[in-house]
């Protein structure tokens, strides 16, 4: 079996499935909603109808884009990958339900797994017969979609309720859920794994994704000042609009360094749920939410939820201290807070010159 399993470059580990395939999954999702609502925001916005026209077909094809790029980084064979068009599709499309019918927050997480599944399954059979042009679609199709029958709207059932309960508990102990919230998604961000995904998995929306937001900009703006000296206005920019992944190294090396935007995520966290009451009611997607700063999709995401508000009549106006609270939780204290949360850890030696240069 192990030899079978080696031949066929199907690697069971937490590393294949954890890291590579929900980081190309949130690039899959990246690529299809995430550009999908940006656009469609800015045609909406600017009275641009063919902008929000590619945007409705770009957000449409998120489940099959997040399953070819999940079988992309598990190196699917050409037909598995190509069958995996359909697998994504189905498994969104089953997981935005619930078992009773419902509407589920589940469809990246379906996505996920079965997407895996089935790519798995169809290399497991592919070039294994005569007629494989033939099998390996049929095998990797009836796979998951039979999967996506079976489990994706109880896993829209699961992920929904998860994500239930933490926006409760956010509404109910808006300071400390604000605080838990932020931390965990922002430190989601910075390891080599997607926040992003997590986020559009549960659904956090509201205050919850307030907090994610304020979390996922702590680290990306607060890396992004903190080894301004080391990296210049490049590391800025590449941090800051980027991603502070590119830290993972440096951290390894000193983990101390990951303290100071920690520690600003849990301080922005409360700020953001309790004195401005920054909420996520991105109508198209959660996945927003644990965007941050990256290509501004966090900032974007904000206030695709304000003007959604305000043309619902549940808002009456995007107020400036609405935008007071956006720049200051997604700028302003991030870059402030962390280099002086740092300075204490230079002078005790814990953090040295050096330690944050990307290479």
């Amino acid at each position: 079996m192990k030899e079978f399993l080696k031949r066929k470059n199907i690697e069971i580990s937490v590393r294949r499935y954890g890291i590579d395939a929900l980081g190309a999954m949130a690039q899959g999702l990246f690529a299809s909603l995430l550009i999908g609502t940006i656009l469609n925001t800015l045609g909406k916005q600017l009275g641009i109808e063919f902008l929000t026209t590619a945007g409705g077909y770009a957000s449409a094809c998120s489940g099959a884009a997040m399953a070819v790029a999940i079988g992309y980084a598990l190196q699917a064979p050409p037909l598995v990958l190509f069958s995996l068009v359909t697998v994504g599709y189905a498994a969104n499309a089953l997981g935005s339900t619930t078992l009773s019918g419902g509407s589920g927050a589940g469809g990246p997480l379906a996505v996920l797994f079965i997407a895996i599944l089935a790519a798995e399954a169809g290399k497991a059979v592919s070039k294994e017969t005569r007629v494989d042009i033939l099998v390996t679609p049929i095998v990797t199709v009836l796979v998951g979609v039979g999967l996506a029958s079976l489990v994706a709207p109880a896993i829209g059932t699961a992920a929904s309720a998860v994500g239930g309960i933490i926006k409760w508990a956010t509404i109910q102990q808006p300071f400390l859920m604000g605080i838990v919230v932020s931390v965990v998604i922002g430190v989601a961000l910075t390891l080599p794994i997607s926040s992003a995904a997590i986020c559009a998995a549960l659904g956090l929306t509201g205050l919850a994704g307030g907090a994610a937001v304020a979390g996922c900009c702590a680290q990306m703006v607060g890396f992004a000042f903190m080894s301004f000296k080391e990296n210049k206005w490049g590391g800025l920019i590449s941090q800051g609009i980027g991603t502070s992944m590119l830290q993972m190294g440096n951290i390894v090396r000193n983990p101390w360094i990951w303290l100071p935007p920690t520690l600003t995520a849990a301080i922005t966290g409360p700020i953001a749920t309790c004195l401005f009451h920054l909420e996520m009611n991105d109508p198209a997607s959660a996945v927003a939410s644990g965007m941050g700063t990256c290509g501004l999709v966090g900032q974007i995401g904000v206030y695709a939820g304000w003007a959604a508000d305000v043309a619902a009549g549940t808002k009456a106006a995007i107020t400036p201290f609405d935008w007071v609270g956006l720049v200051l939780i997604s700028l302003v204290l991030p870059a402030v807070l962390t280099p002086l949360i740092a300075l204490p850890l230079r002078r005790m030696g814990l953090i040295k010159d050096g330690d944050m240069t990307l290479r």
